[in-house]
This record gives structure tokens, C-alpha cells and sequence, in this order.
């Protein structure tokens, strides 16, 4: 497991607050300086109550004693000469996702980790920079350029590679395979764990994460909760862990300041069809048409609440998309006023003329006629809740139909017609485990247990052989199939295959499984 598969960069900006303020800083004061003033120590503070604490300190002032959550009375009784500055939560968060923005030059699949880190996933990149050494080595030397002190690590799991940034150095690179090792010196808290679990696992003398290697799973769940082991799994690469990249910055996009806050639901009916016209326009001179709109209001408040909707072909139909805006400007809240709004082409494509049938000969319906109607339909219900199902070039049954929008295109012209033997029209996701008895190495089962009920076979053809794609596995054998149609004695027909060869690992038998059902 240990994440053979990708590779992730996780940038750890260790003073990321107080470096965002000698940037801003320096830039006001002396654009042409690189090195902030590195001897006077700088508090960033906020307000708890009644209380002044430490927010931030930079680098200078931690190593005169000082550290966050102090109060500001006991730190400057120690370091008076200290630099107090007000902290600024919200601006570190929205300056690090520009700055996950600018990380997409790696690879465009960035995200910020609030509040102080990047992660990158840079599966399939690394080799443009003949290596991930030199990636990380680029990216921490791009960060400092700009004044901020970080941190990188490479790993193959997001667990791993931020507990390896955090605290496994400077510049860590984890090796496939050796996640495990790798991560069984670090302090369990590596593990992205809350403060109270972290320390009841101090008290119990297990302060490293190979510490939790031999203890029993059961054990640790009833004491700890669920959530230590889901983050050592996630670490570790044995539970999945997804990474939500940033949207890509739209190709076209129209703002509308007004001279006064508006927040009638008349005032911004008109203001999104004036945007809408607007962009339309200019989407018209490079013939491209709207497939994805995305309307973002900007209040007093700082908020920003939007709504997104899409069409099934590229549109530049001002009647229809802004009928599909009207529909769920209700879901704007205009609070104390809106002093801007913005409308963005999120996906646009070409948009070719087409001959319109003047005297109605066709009366077939096409794909023009029905695209109103599924787009309505798709902002009312959500997006993916109007489908159809299309024939996928895979001999393996689950990736054989794949779901698409009712008016996609076929990616090519020729369909997958390959004969192929019977199969049930209702598939187990995932398929079942069973218990069968089958003499070996190729016969059909002569009974299973599935569901806690023993089945006798009395018919069975079989078997068919299905191995997976080349890209997807091994020439090992393990994840060879051979399926098998059988009927039991009440007339009932099933889909059964048996996983793996017997030849090939004798520690390790075939598993059977059910798979269909027949009609």
C-alpha cells in the first residue's frame, strides 16, 4: 500500500503570519529589500475577551522565549523592546489560496492547508524537473524569493507527507514503500490529531506513531475514538484520503461595481442581466458559447455568497441562462448590501451555427430541442441527477458503463460492440463475498453460502476468463477472474467469480465472490 501510486508535496510555511507581515512591510517601506529586519521580534495579537494574546511571533521572537497564546502583558515583561502588530486571521487565509493559486506553476492540482501549508499532488510532474528533488528544491527556493521561511516534504499519501514537513526536517522525500518506517520515529501528533487525543496517548507513554503499530486496532478505537485510526490509515495509505484542488481561474469574467449598496431583489435581477449580456457579448466575438456560470455577490460584510449553473450544450442564450439565474438568485443573501457583483464563464466551448429546419419537414426531435429542458431540470434536482448510461471499452464489468449527461458527445464514433457472453443486467457494488465449494482448479462451484444461506448449484456454465487491463496491475495473477453463470435448484440465476489462481500463491487461496444477478 504505501502509496506506490502518487506523489504529494506538502510545503509547510512554519512563520507564515509574521512573514506575510514583513512582506507587506517591506514592500510599503522598501520594495528593493529582500530580508525583512531580522533583529527586532515581531507579535502578531489578537483579542480573547477581556485578554491580549500572542497570535504569531516570528522566528526572532521565539527564540527569546516568546510563543502564540501567550499573554502580551508576560511577553513583553520579558522582551519589551518587542514589535506588537494586530493580527490578521482572515488575510492570512485569503493570501494563502493566492499563494496556492501562484503553486499551480507545479502542478495544477493545488489546495490550500490552512492555516499555514500547501499541498501539491504532483503524481506524473516531478520528471519535468528531472526529479522531485529539484520540484521541492524550485518551489521552497520560489518561497523564500518572496520572504516566506518553509518547509517540503514528498511522500505517497497527504498524511504522510505533511507529517514528514512538520516534523521529519527541513526536506524530506519518502521513498514508495517506506511510508511506514518513515513515520514511525515521528511524534504521534504528526497525525494530524486534536490537542486531547494527542496528549492522552503522551500519558499512556506512546509519544511515537511506531508506537500504535502493534497495539490492537479494537483497543485503540474504544479508548481514542475512530479518528486516530482513520489518520493512521490515512497516513499509512490504507483508507483513501481525496485532495479538492482549487477551481481553475476563469477565462472570462464581468463585475459590475454600483455607486450604492444594492440588496432589492429587483436591483440584482438587473444588475445579473446586465452581467449576463455583457459576457455573452464578449463570449459572441470568439464564437464560444457557456456551458458553466458562476455569479458571485460581494457584500459589506466581506461575504461573498454565489450560485453556479450549468447547461448540457454551449449556450449564448440570454432568454434561457437568464432564466436559469432567476431561478436561484433566492439563494443570494444580500445582507447589509452588495457593492459588487461578478459573473464568470467557469467552463466555456466553441459554438458552431447550425442549420435550422425553416419549414419544420425533420419533426425529429433533437438534442437542441430537449437541452432547455435538461438544464432546468439538472439546477433543480443538482448536478449529476440526470444521466445515461454509455458503453465503456473495458472487459472488466464494473468500468464497462459509465454514467454520462444526457446530451454528452461521444468521446468517439465507433461504439463498443464486441460479442460477449451473457451478462446480468443487475450488478453488486462491490461484489459480495461468498463462501463456495468447487473442486479446482477451473470447476464451477458445486454450493455457496452468500448472506448466511447455503445455495446448491444445479446448473453452471463456466468459466470466462476476465483479466484487468495492463495499466491497471501486475502479470501476478492476483487479479485474474474466472466467472461462472450457475443456477440453484429454486431456478434463481447468479454471476459468481473466483479471485486469483490457485497456482499462484498457495499462502493465499482464491476468494469467491458474487457479482450479478440474473433477471
Amino acid at each position: 500500500m504505501d502509496g506506490e501510486k502518487r506523489r504529494f508535496l506538502s510545503l509547510f510555511l512554519a512563520h507564515w503570519p509574521t512573514d506575510r507581515w514583513w512582506r507587506r512591510h517591506r514592500q510599503q517601506q522598501n520594495p528593493a529589500s529582500s530580508a525583512p529586519p531580522v533583529e527586532v521580534p515581531l507579535l502578531l495579537v489578537r483579542s480573547s475577551g477581556n485578554l491580549r494574546l500572542v497570535h504569531a511571533a516570528d522566528d526572532v521572537a521565539l527564540a527569546r522565549g516568546l510563543f502564540p497564546g501567550q499573554r502580551l502583558a508576560d511577553a513583553l515583561a520579558c522582551v519589551p523592546e518587542a514589535r506588537v502588530e494586530p493580527a490578521d486571521p482572515e488575510g492570512d487565509l485569503g493570501n494563502l489560496h493566492q499563494l496556492a493559486q501562484w503553486a499551480t506553476r507545479f502542478s495544477p492540482h493545488t489546495t490550500p492547508d490552512a492555516p499555514d501549508g500547501l499541498i501539491i499532488d504532483i503524481t506524473g510532474c516531478a520528471h519535468l524537473w528531472q526529479g522531485e528533488d529539484r520540484l521541492m528544491a524550485d518551489a521552497l527556493t520560489r518561497l523564500a524569493r518572496q520572504g516566506f521561511q518553509a518547509r517540503g516534504a514528498i511522500a505517497g499519501t497527504i498524511g504522510a507527507a505533511w507529517a514528514s514537513a512538520r516534523f521529519g526536517g527541513d526536506r524530506a522525500i519518502i521513498p514508495p514503500g517506506s511510508i511506514s518506517t518513515a513515520l514511525g520515529r515521528l511524534p504521534v501528533r504528526a497525525l494530524r490529531l486534536d490537542d486531547v487525543t494527542a496528549a492522552g496517548l503522551d500519558r499512556l507513554g506512546l509519544r511515537r506513531i511506531g508506537d500504535l503499530y502493534p497495539l490492537p486496532r479494537a483497543d485503540l478505537t474504544k479508548r481514542f475514538g475512530a479518528r486516530l485510526l482513520e489518520r493512521l490509515d490515512q497516513a499509512l495509505g490504507y483508507a483513501a484520503e481525496s485532495l479538492s484542488p482549487l477551481a481553475p481561474t476563469p477565462d472570462h469574467r464581468v463585475s459590475l461595481v454600483f455607486a450604492e449598496p444594492i440588496s432589492a431583489p429587483e436591483s440584482i435581477a438587473r444588475a445579473t442581466d446586465i452581467l449576463l449580456s455583457r459576457l455573452l457579448g464578449e463570449l459572441a466575438t470568439q464564437e464560444l458559447g457557456v456551458r458553466r456560470l458562476g455569479l458571485i455577490a460581494h457584500r459589506l460584510d466581506e461575504a461573498a455568497p454565489g450560485l453556479i449553473i450549468g447547461t448540457a450544450r454551449p449556450s449564448r442564450d440570454v432568454k434561457h441562462l437568464l432564466r436559469l439565474l432567476t431561478e436561484k438568485l433566492d439563494a443570494i443573501d444580500p445582507g447589509p448590501g452588495i457593492e459588487r457583483m461578478s459573473l464568470s464563464a467557469l467552463v466555456s466551448e466553441r459554438m458552431t451555427a447550425t442549420q435550422v429546419d425553416l419549414d419544420r419537414r425533420n419533426p425529429a426531435v433533437t438534442a437542441a430541442d430537449i437541452a432547455p429542458l435538461v438544464d432546468r431540470l439538472t439546477n433543480r434536482l443538482g448536478p449529476g441527477s440526470l444521466t445515461v448510461p454509455r458503453a465503456i471499452a473495458s472487459h472488466v464489468p464494473e468500468r464497462a458503463v459509465a454514467f454520462v449527461p444526457p446530451l454528452q458527445r461521444k468521446q468517439s464514433p465507433n461504439d463498443w460492440s464486441m460479442t460477449l457472453p451473457p451478462r446480468p443486467i443487475r450488478l453488486l457494488s462491490p461484489p459480495e463475498p461468498i463462501e463456495a465449494i468447487a473442486p479446482v482448479p477451473d470447476d464451477p462451484p458445486l454450493s455457496f453460502r452468500w448472506r448466511h444461506v447455503q445455495h446448491r448449484v444445479a446448473k453452471a456454465e463456466g468459466p470466462e476468463r476476465i483479466r484487468p487491463e495492463w495499466w491497471q496491475a501486475g502479470d501476478d495473477g492476483k487479479d485474474t477472474r474466472d466467472y461462472y453463470r450457475v443456477e440453484i435448484e429454486d431456478g434463481r440465476r447468479f454471476w459468481l467469480y473466483r479471485s486469483g489462481l490457485y497456482a499462484q500463491d498457495t499462502t493465499r487461496p482464491p476468494r469467491w465472490f458474487l457479482h450479478g444477478i440474473f433477471a
